[in-house]
């Protein structure tokens, strides 16, 4: 049975899924598992929202945040999961595999951020989604990762990319190599200025403020964006903007700050959701709610 009729029986009836993948066009020594969930109300002209889990490897648990939004607007909830096994570290998750342990850089195709448009594609040609695009998001490591992916892939497939709370930012310059910057990996400016013209969006919880943690990253690069997350959020925006004015151009990212959430994937997950399919934040009453528990990574 071929991975398009593994995934077209799969989905074929509502509920949770847990299927494992083997990226045949990628790193195939690498196994992965796409937690999945649709609704009773998904069709295949329903929305595809892919979803990046954090440091935590929990697609599992990303999956499930998402499933009262997909109940409620019949959205295909598909999250890759790239174990800790598989894919130990920052450096073959959150910086995508890019570079060898000696530093030399690997084939693209072999680069985690390529697996989400593999992914989608495998459901086009399944016939699970007649959908031409998808919606990406990613929280914390995910939100590293989906900046990232931002940065280096095609971004024709993705009708919306979203990321929340990252860590620390690859910033849109060639002067410096990645992961700090985009130099060194075979990126041009055309690639920064795809990435620019881009909508992207990044989530900033107001809450996200610590300053020290096992969750954080602290290298040099990583602080001297910023004492913490919210603040590296501001700093990454403001990168771009820089970048886009001196070549001319408009930086079409937005930066969303969201109150009273801290580090949480879930409450985090539920204003991407909000935002994309409701039109509008959630109430600042629901927000203060949702901050008053302990956040989900």
């Amino acid at each position: 049975m071929s991975f398009s009729e593994v995934l077209a029986e799969a989905l074929s009836a509502p509920g949770r899924q847990s299927i494992p993948f083997t990226d045949a066009a990628g790193d195939a020594t690498r196994p992965l598992v796409l937690h999945t969930y649709r609704p009773a109300s998904f069709t295949p002209d329903s929305p595809v929202v892919l979803v990046q889990h954090g440091m935590k490897r929990n697609g599992d648990d990303y999956r499930d945040f998402w499933i009262p939004a997909a109940d409620r607007h019949g959205l295909l909830i598909v999250a890759p999961a790239f174990s800790d096994a598989a894919y130990p570290g920052a450096e073959t998750y959150n910086n995508g595999h890019a570079l060898a342990a000696d530093g030399t850089v690997r084939p693209p195709a072999e680069w985690g951020y390529a697996v989400p448009e593999r992914v989608f594609g495998w459901l086009r040609q399944a016939g699970v989604t007649r959908r031409t695009q998808a919606h990406f998001f990613g929280h914390s490591a995910g939100g590293q990762f989906g900046h990232r992916m931002a940065s280096t892939q095609p971004l024709d497939v993705f009708a919306a990319i979203a990321v929340g709370n990252p860590g620390w930012y690859t910033l849109p310059t060639l002067d410096t190599p990645f992961p700090e910057g985009m130099g060194g990996i075979g990126l041009s400016e055309a690639e920064l200025l795809r990435l620019l013209a881009y909508p992207l969006l990044i989530l900033a919880g107001e809450q996200d403020i610590e300053t020290s943690g096992p969750s954080l990253p602290a290298q040099p690069a990583a602080t001297a964006q910023g004492p913490h997350r919210f603040a590296r959020a501001a700093n990454y925006l403001a990168a771009g903007q820089a970048e886009a004015a001196r070549r001319g151009v408009a930086c079409r990212w937005r930066l969303v700050k969201v109150p009273h959430i801290g580090h949480d994937g879930d409450a985090m997950s539920r204003v991407a959701a909000s935002l994309w399919f409701d039109d509008a934040m959630p109430a600042d009453a629901v927000l203060a709610a949702w901050g008053g528990v302990a956040g989900a990574l």
